[in-house]
């Protein structure tokens, strides 16, 4: 009997301690064989408070003594960062990755068992200024009330990156495998116009012109129906389950999960690598 492959799903904790204590003793107690971690990890940008020590000593501190205490269990953790993440403190999880306490993923891929895992963090322009993990979209354009990539503020110098890259060109480069039926791609953004990339903007406008309430990738989504990826992991847009009701949905054959959550609740999704339609989402 071929064993199954026990995943654990959570984005967009946003330094909140309470909520990694209830993913890392989730994790001691049921031993998963995969986390995922989907971005906006760390506290916010603006607040006081070092998140570099965040990283090393909570994170990095409590992951250390799960993987002294499950040995051989120690699960595989696959992290990216998300919008809110400065890119300054990416050398701190690229130090957990060569201590062997997680795979740093962004714009990466890693065989692990059976299954390719990539990883990619950027978003399409918004409103926020801090612009480490934004990209233009499928072209060089913002929605009205979004800020340009190139005219927000940076932790890290990209150069001409953010002037003329998009999210479609970096998933062409990522992603040069023909077959993608084992893949499980983990992004921070969802696709775009689905269930889980709503945003509560219903009637909000710009110089009279009506905001677009899905915020999502229109790259992500493209690449969803044209390769048909395996399993997406995404987050980004908290609200979108309490609106929509659905924190999953289905692109052809491809399954979607979102990890965002406007409550205080941790959201974990639950499941088997070999049966995703099977799924579950608590709060914790």
């Amino acid at each position: 009997m071929k064993q199954l492959t026990k995943c654990f799903f959570v984005s967009d904790l946003h330094g909140r301690q309470e909520k990694f204590t209830k993913l890392f003793s989730a994790i001691k107690e049921e031993k998963p064989d995969m986390v995922f971690m989907g971005g906006d990890l760390l506290p916010s940008f603006y607040s006081s408070g070092d998140a570099g020590e965040f990283i090393r000593s909570f994170i990095g501190g409590a992951l250390y003594k799960l993987k002294r205490e499950l040995a051989e269990r120690y699960p595989s953790i696959f992290l990216i960062m998300g919008n809110d993440d400065p890119r300054i403190y990416e050398e701190a999880f690229i130090s957990m990755e060569k201590e062997g306490l997680i795979s740093y993923m962004h714009f990466k891929k890693k065989l692990n068992g059976r299954y390719i895992i990539y990883g990619y963090s950027c978003i399409p322009p918004s409103p926020f200024m801090l612009k480490d993990w934004e990209m233009y979209d499928v072209s060089r354009y913002a929605d009205p009330g979004c800020i340009h990539p190139a005219d927000g503020s940076r932790s890290v110098n990209t150069g001409e990156q953010a002037e003329f890259g998009t999210i479609q060109k970096d998933l062409q480069k990522l992603c040069d495998e023909k077959d993608l039926s084992a893949s499980i791609f983990l992004f921070h953004s969802p696709p775009y116009c689905t269930s889980l990339d709503r945003a509560a903007l219903d009637g909000k406008m710009i110089d009279h012109v009506p905001l677009d309430v899905h915020i999502g990738s229109i790259a992500i989504k493209r690449f969803i129906e044209e390769c048909s990826p395996y399993i997406t992991l995404h987050g980004h847009v908290h609200e979108s389950s309490s609106i929509t009701g659905a924190w999953k949905e289905k692109i052809d054959s491809t399954w979607c999960f979102t990890g965002a959550w406007d409550g205080r609740e941790l959201a974990l999704i639950r499941f088997t690598a070999e049966n995703p339609s099977d799924a579950t989402r608590q709060l914790l």
